[in-house]
C-alpha cells in the first residue's frame, strides 16, 4: 500500500515542460553571450590598442601600441577633442616623423600637436584643420608641410579617413563599436599585450602628442630603406597627374587661416636629393617647378627641398639626416623649426631653407638647377641608383601588362 502511495505521489509531481527547458537554455545562452561581449569590451578598453580611451599604460600589458601609428586618422581625431591644441602641424608622414611639438621655440605656445597623417592629401588636411577649429576656436598657429606627391590626382583619401567623425566634439558611435566590440580590435589588443611583454624598454609616451619619429633609423638598414622608398614613389606616382582640386583645397587652408586670423607657416619638406631625382626620372620636373610657382602665388613658402648640406648627405647604412629618402629625422626637423620660427638660426646650415615668394621664385628655381648639376658630379652612384630603379620599375610594369593581356 505504501509503495503504491509513494508511486502515485511521485508521478503526480509536475515535470519540466519543453518550454521550460528552452527558457533555461535561452537564459544561459544569452548570459554567455553577454559575458563574452563584456569580456571583449573590457579587454579592448583596458588595453586601448589605439590610444583613444587614455587608459593608463601598464608596463608589460599595453605600454607598447604597435598598431597605433597606422590608425592616426582615428586616434588623432580624438586627441584633438581632448587636448584642444593652440598650435598644430599638418602634413604627411614626413612631418609626422620629423617635427617635434616639444621644440623649445614653441614652449610658450603649448599645447602643440602634430596632426600630420600618413599619405595625406590637401583635402584630408583641410578637413582635419576644420575639425581642430571646431574643437579649439582659439587656435593660434598652423605649420603645414606640403609635398609634391600630395597634389597627385591619383592619391585618394587614405584608409581610415572617415568624414562622419570630423568636426565632432565627441567619439562617434561607430568608432565606439569598432574600438570596443570588435573581434578585430581584440586581435590588435592581443598584439599589443605580446609586444609589451617583448619590449620593456620602449617609451610608453611614444606618439602622445602626435609625434611618431622613426625609431630604427640607426639600425644599419638605411640603404635598403632608400631603395624601397624610391620604389614606393614609382609605384604610386610614376603616372603623376596634377590635381587642380587638391590645389583648391590647399588654397582653402590658406583662406581659412586668414579668415580666422590664425598664423600660417607653409614649408616644402626636406626630402633627400634622390627623391628629387625620382621626380625628374619620371619626367615631372617641369610639373614640380610649376607647382612651386603656383604655391607662392597663394602664400610665401619655406623651401627645404633642393640640394643643400642636409639633403645631399651620402647614402650609408646609418645616416644622421634620413631614415629613407623620403623621411627626415628629428634633428633635421629641429633645424627646420629653428629656421621657420627664427630660433637659434646660427645653428642652421646657411643653405638649408629659403623663404620663396613671387619675387624670387625664378632665381630660386634656377639656383636649384645649378646645385643639381654640382650634385650630379659628386654623386654619380646615387644618380645611377635612382635611374636603375626607375628602369627596372618600367620593365616590370610593361612585363606585367603583357602578361595581363595574354
Amino acid at each position: 500500500m505504501s509503495d503504491s502511495s509513494s508511486h502515485l505521489t511521485n508521478s503526480s509531481e509536475p515535470q519540466p515542460s519543453k518550454s521550460d527547458n528552452y527558457h533555461h537554455f535561452n537564459k544561459w545562452f544569452l548570459m554567455s553571450i553577454a559575458i563574452s561581449i563584456l569580456m571583449v569590451v573590457s579587454i579592448n578598453f583596458v588595453v586601448d590598442p589605439y590610444g583613444i580611451y587614455k587608459t593608463p599604460n601598464f608596463l608589460g600589458i599595453n605600454h607598447v601600441k604597435p598598431k597605433k601609428q597606422f590608425n592616426d586618422r582615428l586616434y588623432k581625431t580624438i586627441d584633438i577633442q581632448q587636448i584642444k591644441p593652440l598650435v598644430v602641424f599638418l602634413g604627411s608622414s614626413r612631418t609626422k616623423q620629423g617635427l617635434d611639438p616639444n621644440h623649445p621655440a614653441l614652449s610658450n605656445d603649448q599645447p602643440v600637436y602634430n596632426l600630420a597623417l600618413d599619405g595625406a592629401n590637401p583635402y584630408e588636411m583641410l578637413r582635419y584643420l576644420q575639425h581642430t577649429i571646431k574643437n579649439q576656436p582659439d587656435l593660434k598657429e598652423v605649420i603645414v608641410g606640403i609635398d609634391f606627391f600630395m597634389f597627385n590626382e591619383l592619391l585618394g583619401n587614405q584608409a581610415g579617413f572617415e568624414e562622419s567623425r570630423l568636426e565632432k566634439t565627441y567619439l562617434i558611435p561607430g568608432d565606439i563599436m569598432n574600438s570596443l566590440f570588435s573581434i578585430d580590435t581584440l586581435e590588435v589588443s592581443k598584439e599589443t599585450v605580446l609586444a609589451s611583454l617583448r619590449e620593456f624598454n620602449k617609451d610608453e609616451y611614444y606618439g602622445k602628442n602626435g609625434f611618431l619619429p622613426h625609431r630604427k633609423y640607426k639600425d644599419g638598414q638605411t640603404k635598403s630603406r632608400f631603395k624601397n622608398s624610391i620604389n614606393v614613389y614609382y609605384e604610386f606616382h610614376h603616372k603623376y597627374k596634377f590635381s587642380d582640386k587638391y590645389f583648391d583645397d590647399f588654397q582653402k587652408i590658406v583662406n581659412l587661416c586668414r579668415e580666422k586670423k590664425i598664423k600660417l607657416i607653409v614649408f616644402i619638406s626636406p626630402t633627400h636629393a634622390t627623391d628629387l631625382e625620382a621626380i625628374r626620372s619620371t619626367g615631372e620636373w617641369q610639373t614640380f617647378e610649376t607647382w612651386k610657382r603656383k604655391v607662392v602665388q597663394v602664400i610665401p613658402v619655406w623651401d627645404f627641398s633642393g640640394y643643400s648640406t642636409i639633403t645631399t648627405e651620402s647614402i650609408k647604412d646609418v645616416m644622421k639626416n634620413y631614415a629613407d629618402n623620403s623621411h627626415y629625422t628629428q634633428p633635421v626637423g629641429d633645424l627646420l623649426l629653428n629656421r621657420i620660427l627664427a630660433y637659434k638660426e646660427n645653428e642652421v646650415p646657411a643653405d638649408f631653407g629659403v623663404l620663396v615668394t613671387k619675387e624670387n621664385i625664378e632665381s630660386h628655381l634656377a639656383k636649384i638647377r645649378a646645385n643639381r648639376e654640382e650634385w650630379v658630379k659628386n654623386h654619380k652612384d646615387e644618380l645611377e641608383l635612382v635611374q636603375t630603379l626607375e628602369k627596372k620599375f618600367v620593365e616590370n610594369t610593361n612585363k606585367n601588362a603583357r602578361h595581363g593581356q595574354q
